[in-house]
């Protein structure tokens, strides 16, 4: 294997401390064994289903701990996570999925009308994985992730193995065009993007995931995706806080909620959280200003942000 690759060091991690949080949402928590464990069942599903090396996978989801999980089996896999505006409508999701040329779909049931009215229009995927919300029930045409999920929890591997040349991608937000895919090999994102984040000694040569053995001997840090996971200020943060063998907590409401934002960092001893511009921090400091005593937020070392400059206000 040549080079640095998410899945690895991920399971690495998973060996290291099985039983501590991987990631929390609401009452919800996944130990990096079943999030472990959880992705081989994906990975075997997406491979049963007769991928291709490095074919893609789209999340279209909200923020929810079958993301990054359905990421890890994308890796698993050899497979490419492609990352989905859920904002979008019909044909931005047909050009999206189409220019990506994604052969999967994992989706939330809230989107399930959505994915009806285009279906026609992506043939090039063949297997979507719905996950339960609480909105419908899995329509005929797709596999509950659950059952996906369970369905077998021994190392997953694609018979192609696993390289540093395998790819992270991310989609663009389309603001200046098109939606483009700007493509990482996983060993470069890892040597520059991790390094910086959760160990320089990712930068090192040759690899050797004894590295992350001596830096994960108990829980990290604990990171919160203020922001969606779908843009890349929300995913590539938390992909530092799990290979440093963190944990990622996601808030349950689906648009930015105030109270719930601090009441989960003080809850969980949040460590690091990404939030993009103004349109998080302006909120967060009104909230502040107003109940400075409010809440016991002396865990958080980090405030990341990006995409958009802040204002000088």
């Amino acid at each position: 294997m040549s080079g640095w690759n998410y899945a690895q060091i991920w399971e690495t991690v998973a060996e290291q401390i099985p039983d501590a949080p991987a990631q929390i949402q609401g009452s919800r928590t996944v130990t990096w064994g079943e999030f472990d464990q959880r992705a081989n069942g994906v990975a075997h599903t997406l491979l049963r289903a007769g991928v291709a090396e490095q074919d893609k996978v789209a999340q279209y989801l909200y923020n929810c701990p079958e993301y990054l999980e359905s990421m890890f089996a994308a890796f698993k896999a050899g497979l490419v996570p492609v990352n989905t505006n859920y904002r979008y409508t019909d044909d931005e999701l047909v050009y999206l999925w189409d220019n990506a040329d994604a052969v999967a779909v994992v989706f939330h049931g809230v989107f399930t009308e959505n994915i009806e009215r285009i279906r026609e229009r992506v043939p090039r995927v063949k297997t979507w994985l719905w996950v339960d919300d609480g909105e419908g029930t899995c329509p005929s045409w797709a596999v509950p992730y659950e059952e996906a999920a369970a369905s077998d929890t021994a190392r997953a591997e694609g018979p192609w193995g696993r390289s540093g040349d395998h790819l992270y991608m991310l989609y663009t937000g389309g603001t200046t065009g098109m939606p483009k895919g700007v493509m990482w090999r996983q060993d470069d994102n890892i040597r520059n993007v991790i390094a910086m984040g959760a160990n320089p000694r990712y930068r090192e040569d040759p690899v050797d995931y004894d590295v992350t053995r001596e830096l994960v001997t108990g829980p990290g840090l604990v990171g919160l995706p203020a922001c969606p996971l779908m843009h890349g200020t929300g995913c590539m943060t938390q992909l530092i806080v799990l290979s440093g063998g963190g944990c990622v907590v996601t808030m349950e409401n689906r648009t930015l909620d105030i109270e719930e934002l601090f009441s989960t960092i003080e809850k969980h001893r949040v460590n690091t959280t990404a939030i993009v511009g103004d349109a998080f921090a302006k909120p967060m400091l009104r909230a502040l200003d107003a109940e400075p005593d409010r809440w016991d937020l002396s865990s958080l070392m980090i405030i990341a942000s990006s995409g958009v400059m802040f204002s000088e206000a």
